[in-house]
């Protein structure tokens, strides 16, 4: 007979949360974007919530080891909706003493700390300019650390196979997500699928990091250290069809099927910059759908070969930077004299210059509004969310189409690499995109304008009668000639700027989320979206009467933007910029707003939004 005592214990205990936030970190080489991937893909299968926040360096070979080397990949995933990749993290996996400097600030006091033990030698310290080891000196003691011989672990569970040491090493990210897998009760079925389709022209390293994963898997399981693993049940999201999705991903499907619906050929001539170039490897897969790609010499080929396309009848765009945009300035303005449908998509990144060129920022609204020489209104779109990306392409595109005019789509960095749960549309319940070319070449005058719209004709070269002329010099109104009058030249100035203005018709009024009227509204563009979500959503819950208007449109902006500023005590513009959006509201509407203002290349957190609401009403 059995007593109580005789009944072996568990050794682990299993504990449902609601959230987490993990970040792994390490040198570029170290896989750790190819490692937050697997693990998103895995939490996003189970039917979690998720938002990341991808990390890169900003030098190409940084030293292995150093602090600018320093790769990371957040991830916020969860039970219940979520806006942010996360404010602290719960989790931090640092592969080096660097990884470990650079994002220990950002752990949570009692928060999970593993390290690759292995890489704690005397010069790795060095390099990350570190004068004693942390593992030993106590200053990690309010953290849960587990120092883990990754390498040694690694290289004993594939030391069978015959592969060299550096090929092994390599393989340690895989041990250590099998680790995380653990952690958070995930299957591996996933990951294991995608390292077979992955390497499989190579099935020695197909079984090495497979076996690293289940290495690290088993790792937990077998140790004492590892007492406590996580459930965190599925979200309770809109039923429908979702797919993992990036901002760059969904731009290049927007695009795509913006295409389809407009029944036009879709053309992409760009030049590769981070963090645009994504769009362009996206696109280059779509040959099946018409779609075709150049990669050109330089930006100003790139724009000017999309302005080729347009002129013959394709839908075109161009994809860039910030300082791409700067190159393709002049080309703007030409797009903007000849009037032809163009999309220009600025992934923005932190500058001036090369500046932080793998870094967030939203700095280059007003180069949008006014980067050009004499007077060129261009309309603005901007996405809000990774997945918002697809839905902005789409009305770009719309715009560009009926208004015969070149638009500016902004998003960046945070965007382009972040990711989140993205519902599939049902392509019936997208709109269609009408296109009307000019077929009859009686009356036909190139700059004879749509009355409503004031969109000249969209004639394609070699219709028989419909020849006309186009280029940089300024054009006769309605006959397209070249003209040289003042009152012309007036006139032709006063149309377009009228035509960019008149779009207000066609967008639709702002919407106030939260409370419709009260203290404070917040106003808004880009990225900046989710954190100011989170944060309007916990301080209504403390009884603050907040409002939040997001702008897609920021030229021509709504329309009945003004009366929702009189519903208001006072208005917060966070930007990640020194108050560019802030500049135009003062300047178009002579109201007192207030700034909140973030460069570091880095998103808002949500504790930095609600301590300047709590600062401007004064509690």
């Amino acid at each position: 007979m059995s007593t109580v005592t005789d009944i072996p214990l568990p050794k682990t205990r299993r504990e449902v949360i609601d959230r987490a936030v993990i970040r792994f970190a390490g040198d570029s080489g170290d896989g750790m974007q190819i490692t937050g991937s697997q693990f998103t893909n895995t939490v996003a299968l189970y039917g979690n919530d998720i938002a990341t926040f991808p990390d890169y360096p900003a030098e190409i070979r940084a030293p292995a080891g150093t602090l600018p080397g320093v790769s990371g990949f957040q991830l916020h995933f969860s039970s219940d909706d979520i806006n942010t990749p996360g404010d602290a993290i719960d989790v931090l996996i640092a592969m080096n003493p660097a990884a470990l400097r650079v994002n220990l600030p950002d752990l949570k006091a009692n928060g999970i700390l593993i390290v690759n033990s292995d890489s704690f030698t005397e010069n790795d310290l060095r390099k990350a300019q570190m004068t004693v080891n942390p593992l030993e000196d106590h200053s990690l003691d309010k953290f849960r650390l587990f120092p883990v011989e990754l390498e040694r672990l690694t290289r004993r569970a594939l030391e069978h196979l015959g592969l060299d040491a550096k090929s092994m090493d390599r393989c340690k990210n895989f041990f250590a997500l099998g680790m995380c897998y653990w952690l958070y009760n995930r299957s591996m079925d996933s990951t294991e699928r995608w390292i077979h389709d992955k390497f499989s022209k190579k099935p020695l390293l197909v079984e090495a990091n497979q076996l690293a994963m289940k290495a690290g898997y088993s790792y937990c399981e077998a140790t004492e250290a590892f007492q406590i693993s996580y459930e965190i049940p599925p979200a309770h999201l809109t039923p429908g069809l979702y797919r993992n999705l990036s901002g760059n991903q969904a731009l290049a499907l927007g695009f795509v099927t913006a295409s389809q619906k407009s029944g036009l050929k879709l053309f992409q001539g760009s030049y590769p910059i981070t963090p645009a170039s994504d769009i362009l490897h996206e696109l280059s897969q779509y040959k099946d759908f018409g779609v075709m790609t150049f990669q050109a010499e330089d930006e100003i080929a790139a724009i000017t070969s999309s302005i080729g396309a347009a002129y013959a009848g394709a839908l075109a765009l161009t994809t860039t930077s910030g300082p791409g945009m700067a190159l393709k300035s002049e080309a703007l303005g030409l797009a903007v004299a000849i009037e032809i449908p163009l999309v220009i998509v600025n992934v923005q990144r932190g500058g001036p210059s090369t500046g932080l060129p793998t870094k967030t920022e939203q700095a280059d609204l007003l180069q949008a509004m006014f980067g050009r020489n004499s007077e060129a209104p261009i309309p603005i779109i901007a996405a809000a969310t990774p997945g918002d990306c697809f839905w902005a392409a789409l009305e770009a595109c719309r715009i560009a189409v009926k208004y015969m005019v070149p638009v500016i789509l902004l998003s960046d960095g945070y965007l382009a690499n972040g990711a989140e749960p993205w519902r599939v549309p049902d392509v019936n319940d997208i709109p269609e995109i009408p296109v009307r070319f000019a077929t009859n070449p009686e009356g036909f005058k190139p700059y004879k304008r749509n009355p409503d719209t004031l969109a000249r004709p969209w004639a394609i070269p070699g219709t028989p009668g419909l020849e006309h002329r186009i280029g940089g010099l300024e054009k006769q109104d309605v006959t397209g000639n070249i003209n040289y009058e003042p009152l012309n030249h007036e006139n032709m100035v006063r149309i377009r700027a009228a035509k960019v203005a008149g779009i207000v018709q066609d967008i639709p009024d702002a919407v106030s989320a939260g409370d419709q009227e009260g203290d404070l509204l917040i106003v808004a563009w880009g990225s900046t979206h989710g954190s100011i979500t989170a944060a309007v959503k916990a301080q209504r819950a403390q009884g603050r009467r907040i409002g939040h208007v997001h702008l897609r449109h920021l030229n021509p902006l709504p329309a009945n933007l003004a009366q929702i500023f009189k519903r208001y005590k006072k208005v917060l513009v966070p930007e990640l910029n020194m108050g560019q959006l802030l500049w135009l509201l003062r300047a178009k509407y002579l109201i007192d707003a207030e700034g909140l203002n973030k460069i570091q290349g880095r998103p808002f957190k949500q504790s930095e939004l609600e301590q300047k609401i709590e600062e401007v009403l004064g509690l």
